[in-house]
């Protein structure tokens, strides 16, 4: 199924849209362990491709999602179910209208958890933008252009994991500090000049 196809379509939207862009396959497994329980597994972060389609761990739960107040619910498995999760990509694609999603593992029990997920990322090279008809007066473009790559580099370089960085996207960034003194401009300064350490 063509599930970024059927979200363009769900939005009244013609075209291929994702049909090009690459994907990428892992396999997650966490040893968990009586010390870590209670810890984080995974930190909260948001997924920097357009959507994940997961396959949870069906015997050992530990997922949870923030919703709109800062609150964490948990998602319990259901056995025989695939999860699917927007990411930092279907944010600006569609221009806003879709949401990224903040989700991070918690240790719950001493067992191995296992879980297998495939990225829907973005374009290999061209810019990320949303349709034509996603942009108008009453939708004003929010986003600078920019690649995944351009975009995964800046997540990595600044550490922010859990959808900060979309800031840095904007035609009028925050004035954020990274680094010491350093602050991003705008989305590709921010790429070329932010090294830590350097």
């Amino acid at each position: 199924m063509d599930i970024g196809g059927k979200i363009a379509e769900s939005m009244g939207l013609k075209g291929d849209y994702c049909k090009e862009w690459p994907c990428q396959f892992r396999i997650n497994k966490y040893h968990f362990t009586p010390q870590s329980v209670g810890s984080a597994g995974v930190q909260l972060h948001t997924d920097s491709g357009f959507l994940t389609i997961l396959q949870d761990d069906e015997n050992v739960g530990g997922l949870e999602v923030m919703d709109k107040s800062g609150e964490f619910v948990a998602v319990d498995p259901l056995p025989g179910s695939l999860l699917v999760n927007l990411g930092d990509m279907a944010t600006v694609w569609s221009n806003g209208r879709l949401h990224t999603v903040k989700h991070r593992v918690q240790c719950k029990e001493a067992k191995t958890r296992v879980s297998i997920a495939t990225f829907l990322l973005g374009p290999k090279e061209e810019a990320v933008d949303p349709p034509p008809e996603l942009v108008d007066s009453d939708h004003p473009r929010l986003y600078n252009s920019f690649t995944y790559e351009e975009y995964r580099k800046l997540r990595l370089s600044t550490e922010l994991q859990a959808g900060e960085a979309l800031a840095l996207g904007l035609p009028e960034p925050p004035d954020l500090h990274f680094c010491g003194e350093i602050g991003p401009k705008i989305f590709r300064l921010a790429l070329k000049s932010l090294r830590c350490g350097k």
